[in-house]
């Protein structure tokens, strides 16, 4: 093998192997970055009186909760559904008590029953510096 032969392949190697990371370049552990960016630019959907409530993960383009900010009453479940845009995803609290796992596939879901009244942010590691932040408002 020649010696550019060999740089070629080395080069496409380090090419290939920066593509999975390319995603989480900006990521930032919860509670950190921005405080003001925290989804509340979009109007809370209230979807009290439901008993689950349903948001997307990747819409919107790939970058997105829908509906980013939801208003439930104390006892309501949210279920997380990945859509398969946007690449990997999670959904974590940004005070650290919920965390679902990261990832890219069509349909995986992530629930969480909120019991106590109180606001509850969340982002997507990966993708917060990039506006992918939401939040569960509880009411009685």
């Amino acid at each position: 093998m020649t010696e550019r032969t060999r740089r070629s392949l080395l080069a496409a190697a380090g090419s290939v192997a920066a593509v999975p990371l390319a995603g989480c370049a900006d990521a930032i552990l919860p509670g950190g970055g921005d405080d003001e960016d925290n989804g509340s630019d979009e109007e809370p959907v209230d979807r009290t009186g439901e008993e689950t409530v349903d948001v997307a993960v990747g819409g919107d383009g790939g970058l997105s909760f829908v509906p980013a900010n939801v208003v439930v009453d104390a006892g309501t479940t949210v279920v997380w559904e990945w859509t398969g845009v946007g690449g990997t995803h999670d959904v974590v609290a940004r005070d650290g008590t919920f965390e679902s796992d990261l990832s890219g596939t069509e349909g995986y879901t992530f629930e969480r029953a909120f019991e106590e009244p109180g606001v509850y942010e969340y982002v997507c590691t990966p993708h917060q510096t990039r506006g992918m932040v939401g939040s569960v408002e509880v009411v009685e």
